[in-house]
């Protein structure tokens, strides 16, 4: 399955994994189907928004954290995704890229820790393990579009989108390691 449904009041988006019955309900009200696209620019729509999403988490809780210098890691952060929206905005306009060759290697790290919910005191440790698990949230979601795509060129776009949340979550998970497992 590769439904996607999205809160139009908290902006959740969920994907349905296994079918069921009823409908999906987020802040008291039904969420919104989000697979019906009906051209290449909507789905690219859609992408861009999320990427502006992700944009603003890091940039409102670099604001929010006690701490210095994750404020200044969580506004690199944004930085980067910011880039990924104007990739896809120069998409839209034609442009192309695609997959790195290698596969990046996933350390899964994330995968064996227990979720973290941000507060403003969160310690490096926790924002770490915030920061991974977006970006490997943000892997699935860009795999999931590639698997939907009819367009070749757009699926090599959301798999080479894929491979760049795959190369931070890395990036993340090495800084982990290095710094949290190091400690013990």
């Amino acid at each position: 399955m590769n439904d996607f449904y999205k809160c139009a009041i908290c902006g959740k988006i969920v994907k349905v994994i296994a079918a069921g019955k009823g409908e999906l309900v987020c802040c008291g009200q039904p969420m919104a189907m989000l697979t019906n696209f009906k051209s290449v620019n909507e789905v690219l729509d859609f992408a861009i928004e999320k990427e502006e999403e992700a944009r603003q988490f890091y940039l409102e809780w670099s604001k929010k954290l006690e701490n210095k210098a994750l404020s200044e890691q969580f506004v690199q952060f944004a930085g980067e995704e910011n880039k990924h929206k104007e990739k896809l905005q120069r998409v839209k306009t034609g442009s192309t890229f695609k997959p790195a060759a290698k596969q990046v290697t996933d350390l899964k790290i994330v995968d064996y820790l227990v979720d973290i919910v941000p507060t403003p005191g969160m310690d490096y440790q926790e924002a770490l393990i915030v920061a991974m698990r977006r970006e490997k949230a943000s892997f699935k979601f860009y795999n999931d579009l590639a698997a939907m795509a009819q367009d070749e060129g757009l699926r090599e776009t959301f798999l080479a989108l894929a491979q760049e949340e795959a190369k931070h979550k890395l990036r993340l998970e090495t800084e982990y390691e290095k710094e949290i497992y190091s400690e013990n």
